[in-house]
């Protein structure tokens, strides 16, 4: 039968297939870059199967790389679940929480009172992010990310079914008349996601028009605070804009909306090792989402 591999090139292994490189992997778990790559070797050599192609610019897995990752990265999730259990972490009165940055800001937060009032048992610890590969809570029982329905094997309950469009304040939007009015304007996106200005001009029909040069930032966190402070049009969806539309504080100055590829999804382990506050959340969580 043959031996397992020692776990710390296993990991070597996983980190340098996330980021497909031994550099970035070796600051992540605070080696070498030299000994992330003789790890990565020794591996491979004990497999008898080579699990990256090196390249000028970067790492390129095999497919036995690409084939052998979730079954690592699935056994290290298991592990991490098991030893939270194992030394407390799975308080069954601690949410821990891992969030969409732009999902936390504009649609939990203005909900959370509800939450709070319904379970005061409940204590929070909530992390947030960006993007779903990164993982500033590695002991997260639910998180909610955004993206297109799978990461690392998992796979998520989808919340959302969005659309896009553009929003601004309803001073900006008095002076947009049309889609050619908007176009004068500042516009604000973000780099990363499936639609864009050009996708949503592009549903506008035939036309004369020429996206301008688009102002980008790495989150609606961001770039809706740019529209509220009246700096110009940013492209928005429904679940970070529809209680700042609700409110006032912004409009959609151009009726068109396109449907959204994307969307937030539930991770939430079920079984014995979900603790009672996770389980609370997330029914509390469909429920809302449904309201």
């Amino acid at each position: 039968m043959l031996r397992l591999p020692p776990l710390n090139w296993l990991r070597a292994f996983e980190a340098s297939a996330r980021a497909l490189s031994f550099t970035a992997a070796a600051q992540e778990l605070h080696m070498t870059q030299s000994a992330v790559s003789q790890q990565i070797k020794s591996l491979e050599n004990a497999l008898g199967r080579t699990l990256f192609h090196r390249r000028v610019r970067g790492l390129e897995l095999t497919d036995e790389g690409r084939g052998y990752l979730p079954t690592v990265q699935a056994a290290f999730a298991t592990l991490e679940e098991g030893t939270a259990v194992l030394v407390g972490r799975n308080d069954p009165d601690v949410l821990e929480l891992h969030a969409n940055l732009s999902f936390a800001t504009y649609w939990l937060t203005p909900r959370l009172g509800r939450f709070m009032d319904e379970h005061p048992w409940i204590h929070l610890n909530v992390a947030t992010s960006i993007w779903p590969h990164e993982k500033p809570s590695d002991s997260a029982a639910v998180e909610i990310v955004f993206g297109q329905g799978k990461w690392e094997s998992r796979v998520g309950q989808r919340l959302t079914h969005d659309s896009v469009f553009p929003v601004c304040t309803p001073e900006l939007a008095r002076e947009i008349q049309d889609v050619p009015g908007l176009l004068r304007q500042r516009l604000f996106d973000l780099p990363g996601t499936l639609q864009s200005w050009d996708s949503w001009l592009e549903a506008c029909g035939p036309g004369p028009h020429k996206t301008p040069p688009v102002h980008r930032a790495s989150t609606w966190a961001l770039s809706l605070q740019w529209a509220l402070q009246g700096l110009g049009v940013a492209l928005a969806h429904d679940t970070v804009a529809r209680d700042l539309i609700a409110a006032g504080r912004l409009v959609r100055p151009v009726q068109l909306a396109i449907p959204m590829k994307e969307a937030y999804y539930l991770i939430a382990p079920e079984g014995s090792h979900t603790n009672a506050a996770a389980k609370a959340f997330k029914i509390w969580l469909l429920r809302e989402m449904l309201a």
